[in-house]
């Protein structure tokens, strides 16, 4: 059994987005959508649904776990045990989109894809996910 208390913290990024929650849904919800500001992925709305994301190392697994709709979707994602968040909350007239990558082990432990320590590919993957928000929120309000 492994020591939960050893793993690295969850990967949160969050941004506010000028525009109403339904817009920024559409973009998180479907494949079209998810590939314009994330990667190209054959992701479908459905709970359980199986898919593949086109990462840089290759095509990565998923599956939907949970959708409450339009508020949050979690999916598996890769074989590490990292499980993505999307939680969308309406803020006066704007959305707060999250996104939490969570499933980190320990920071030695190696990302047997990139051969590289978890601790080094989380905070390759934190600087990714600051820039990712970021493209959702200009592709949106443009």
């Amino acid at each position: 059994m492994t020591n939960q208390q050893n793993n690295l913290p969850d990967i949160i990024q969050t941004v506010t987005i000028e525009a109403p929650v339904q817009k920024v849904w559409d973009y998180v919800s479907t494949a079209e959508g998810i590939a314009e500001w994330f990667m190209p992925s054959d992701f479908k709305l459905e709970e359980g649904h199986e898919f593949h994301i086109q990462s840089p190392f290759g095509p990565s697994p998923c599956k939907v776990l949970a959708v409450d709709e339009p508020h949050k979707i979690s999916i598996e994602w890769d074989t590490d045990g990292w499980i993505l968040t999307f939680l969308l909350k309406e803020v006066d007239h704007a959305t707060e989109f999250t996104v939490i990558h969570g499933g980190w082990k320990e920071a030695e432990a190696l990302v047997a894809k990139a051969k590289r320590p978890q601790s080094d590919i989380r905070d390759t993957m934190n600087l990714g996910w600051a820039g990712i928000v970021q493209k959702l929120k200009q592709l949106v309000e443009d």
